[in-house]
């Protein structure tokens, strides 16, 4: 039974039904569970649906709590290699562990610890962390971590170069700036936030340059902020599209080519 059980947690060897919905379930619930952040925001919502809100976070921490706790039960299936104690140990410490365990933390923490109130509002922002679940039972966002890892050194690279952009726009303004505005451009701190807003070509319009050298270099930095600040995109674009034609190189070997149908 622990090994029937175990298949509908491994996120490798499970295709059976069970597995399916046992997924579909978790997802749609941690789905849930995010729009209901939403509306209990709204305090006309939340004063008629309360009960119901209620209701429904305390089913999902009923379910969460019963998932953690079969999870370290079961962690030594999934991982035979390692002792139970070293392998339920590994689930515990692991990123998804954790993020298992502080997603129902904040439900407990009440009943066991007199908090204000006031900071409970704040811990319950840790429901957010259900949604990083979604991962466990979405492979496709395994994709999205793939892309990171592959492109985080052109990634850093750019935005190093965007910072070092960002100082020099920011400094050469401040000079430009600093009599004509003096309350807009204070300091480079100041002409930061406008270079952000011009290099992201956001253009909020709060502050901006009213001397003519001023604006020449304004409309210089938001060009080149076109092409310099769409470079991850671009990157990342390109590594995800690499990442699902190997995906699916991959998958079209497992499958007959013939019917289609995976082989066994």
């Amino acid at each position: 039974m622990k090994r029937k059980i175990a298949l509908l947690f491994d996120d490798e060897k499970g295709n059976t039904k069970g597995d399916k919905f046992f997924e579909y379930f978790i997802s749609c619930l941690i789905i849930i569970n995010m729009i209901a952040i939403v509306l209990e925001s709204y305090d006309e919502i939340h004063k008629i649906y309360g009960f119901y809100f209620y209701a429904l976070e305390l089913f999902s921490i009923i379910i969460f709590s019963l998932e953690y706790i079969v999870r370290i039960w079961i962690a030594n299936i999934l991982s035979p290699n390692l002792k139970p104690s070293k392998a339920r140990y590994k689930y515990v410490t692991s990123f998804m562990g954790i993020v298992d365990l502080i997603s129902i933390v904040p439900f407990f923490l009440p009943f066991l610890i007199k908090i204000d109130l006031r900071i409970l509002r704040t811990l319950r922002l840790f429901r957010l962390l259900r949604l990083l679940k979604l991962k466990r039972y979405f492979k496709s966002l395994s994709i999205i971590k793939n892309v990171v890892l592959k492109t985080k050194n052109e990634i850093l690279v750019t935005i190093f170069l965007v910072f070092i952009l960002l100082i020099l726009a920011s400094t050469l303004m401040y000079n430009i700036e600093k009599n004509a505005q003096p309350e807009a451009f204070k300091n480079i701190g100041q002409a930061m936030w406008w270079a952000v807003a011009t290099l992201t070509t956001v253009g909020y319009g709060d502050i901006y340059p009213v001397t003519g050298i001023g604006k020449i270099l304004s409309a210089f930095i938001a060009l080149l902020g076109i092409g310099i600040v769409a470079l991850p995109t671009g990157i990342i674009s390109s590594a995800y599209i690499e990442e699902v034609r190997k995906l699916r190189l991959k998958n079209e070997e497992f499958n007959c080519p013939h019917c289609g149908k995976e082989i066994n």
